[in-house]
């Protein structure tokens, strides 16, 4: 198995490549001006996540994507969001050795409570078996119209990127990669020896507690950013903050 991916920037540029890993639902065309903004300086991977674009057929678990993850990007930095997250997170666990650095944004470890996490699980299989039974187009417009989408502007939505994959390809991620099918990562969050940036919307309450709980869980190599006016989609909801964040923090950690 491969993952599609498009290679844009500066080979060799100012530091190590940069691996984007985006959402759930989305593809690899859906980081706005982050993308361009980071190539100005470095060589960007924008990869597709397993079920996702070009990367459709491609069905794996978490720490088989942490590795395919590691074999399309090679030695880089990993910025991955909400879904991609936790994808990066993965390639920390199981591919340590191609991990300089990690940006994590409006992610989580995972759910720690097992009950609860069961009960995701149920959820992630339904929402599957919905999205086998309406259709992507269906899908798109339920999962935008949630409220954690509420502050995304029109040019970061992205409906037609995400209308270009396939039901089958996003029913099949959820069951395998879905937070309900994931085994927690909190307790291996200490062992992560690279600098890790843990990015939340400062709008978006749930996930913004758990950047704070994951930075202290990661320790020293950790940072911790809230970018005000924001939700769960920050990098596209204020990407100006987001991409000097990020440009800026790379900068002090030497890559």
């Amino acid at each position: 198995m491969t993952l599609a991916s498009e290679r844009d920037g500066r080979p060799g540029g100012d530091g190590h490549p940069i691996v984007l890993v985006h959402g759930f639902g989305q593809n690899r065309r859906c980081w706005g001006p982050l993308a361009p903004a980071l190539a100005r300086d470095r060589e960007v991977v924008r990869v597709d996540a397993p079920g996702h674009g070009g990367s459709a057929a491609v069905a794996a678990d978490l720490p088989t994507t942490g590795r395919l993850l590691a074999e399309a990007g090679g030695s880089a930095v990993y910025l991955g969001y909400s879904m991609g997250g936790r994808m990066a997170l993965h390639v920390a666990v199981h591919a340590p050795e191609a991990l300089r650095a990690l940006v994590v944004i409006g992610a989580t470890p995972g759910i720690a409570d097992d009950a609860e996490r069961a009960a995701r699980r149920d959820a992630d299989r339904a929402q599957a078996a919905r999205i086998r039974a309406e259709g992507v187009d269906a899908f798109v417009a339920r999962w935008l119209a949630l409220p954690m989408f509420a502050g995304l502007p029109p040019e970061g939505r992205f409906d037609g990127e995400r209308r270009t994959n396939t039901a089958a390809g996003l029913a099949t991620s959820l069951e395998l990669a879905g937070t309900g099918s994931q085994a927690p990562l909190w307790d291996a969050l200490a062992g992560i020896d690279v600098p890790v940036l843990w990015v939340a919307g400062a709008d978006d309450d749930r996930y913004a507690a758990i950047a704070v709980e994951a930075a202290a869980a990661t320790g020293a190599n950790a940072d911790v950013a809230l970018v005000p006016s924001a939700g769960h989609s920050a990098h596209l909801e204020q990407p100006a903050a987001v991409i000097g964040l990020v440009r800026g923090w790379l900068a002090d950690i030497g890559t």
